[in-house]
């Protein structure tokens, strides 16, 4: 449970007060979340969920709180944001935006079969299908996927470091981004980014909620797929190799619920080779520039080059 901003009962009374959702009773703990505070409060209305905001803009929210309306909108299993008595969807608080969501019912699987995989990755499609070319006037708030950020927030971590090493690291980063091919017409739209099955419920072995849109961003759309692969077919226990007959099974169930282009199909292997250059970004100290995790898997991609990893995956 991620709780940074402890809040007293009058606090959350205070805060419960701002909305038409019934007096405030009481409060419980949340399972799952690592970064912003979500804490369960029941009122005489029912059970909500207040997430505090603990560092994202007011801009950033409200495309989340955009992006929710939009997919609920849609049938799509996520909660929803109320409004408070003011219209909004965000209020403030310490200088800190927060949210009151609808509570969703559901549990936890840590240990998910094979079917519930399959359900999960049906979800991802069903998003991308949802958010192709979805657009909101604050998706530019959001962190979004490119080589540009990446580049951006690798020189900043060099500069925060400020050794030689870091420098050199960023240099590794700035020559693989040069290599990689990832033409504009790439289909993108908003990713979850962050399908940790903690950010799952089930209920009646069903997908009843897909939770935690804090690090969605207007991205390729296959960078989800890419996150999939990584979870479920990159062999930690082994010397940094993909396993390609889980991959396939991960690509050829998502590509059942919504059909790949060819030229997603083709450049795969550069968007994977991003999503590892973004851990790079987050993991920037780990390692020294001759032999760190990222450059290993990085390597490994580079040995196979895009037209045998790409037929590795779907011949």
């Amino acid at each position: 449970m991620a709780i940074k901003t402890v809040f007293s009962e009058y606090e959350l009374t205070e805060l419960v007060s701002n909305y038409d959702l019934g007096k405030f009773l009481g409060s419980f703990p949340l399972a799952g979340g690592t970064v912003q505070t979500n804490i369960g409060i029941r009122t005489t209305m029912g059970q909500f969920v207040l997430r505090y905001y603990e560092n994202r803009s007011v801009e950033s929210v409200l495309f989340e709180t955009n992006l929710l309306i939009y997919l609920k909108g849609r049938n799509y299993p996520c909660p929803s944001p109320y409004k408070n008595r003011k219209g909004s969807f965000v209020g403030i608080y310490n200088l800190k935006p927060y949210v009151i969501f609808e509570y969703m019912e559901g549990k936890h699987i840590s240990q998910p079969t094979l079917e519930q995989k399959k359900k999960l990755i049906q979800k991802v499609a069903e998003l991308h299908k949802l958010t192709e070319n979805y657009s909101t006037v604050h998706k530019e708030n959001r962190w979004n996927y490119n080589v540009e950020l990446c580049h951006k927030l690798a020189g900043q971590a060099a500069e925060r470091i400020n050794t030689l090493d870091a420098f050199q690291k960023f240099s590794w980063v700035e020559n693989e981004l040069r290599r990689l091919q990832l033409p504009a017409s790439l289909p993108m739209g908003v990713c979850h980014a962050d399908f940790h099955f903690s950010n799952v419920l089930f209920k009646h072995n069903e997908i009843s909620a897909l939770l935690d849109f804090d690090d969605a961003n207007y991205t390729f759309l296959i960078f989800d797929l890419i996150g999939l692969i990584e979870s479920w077919a990159w062999r930690h226990d082994l010397d940094y190799v993909l396993n390609f007959e889980e991959a396939k099974k991960v690509v050829w169930t998502y590509n059942s619920f919504r059909p790949l282009m060819k030229m997603e199909k083709q450049h795969l292997f550069d968007v994977y080779k991003l999503s590892i250059l973004f851990d790079c970004v987050w993991f920037f100290e780990r390692g020294d520039v001759s032999d760190f995790y990222e450059k290993r898997k990085i390597d490994f991609l580079n040995g196979l080059g895009r037209e045998v990893f790409s037929r590795k995956l779907f011949e």
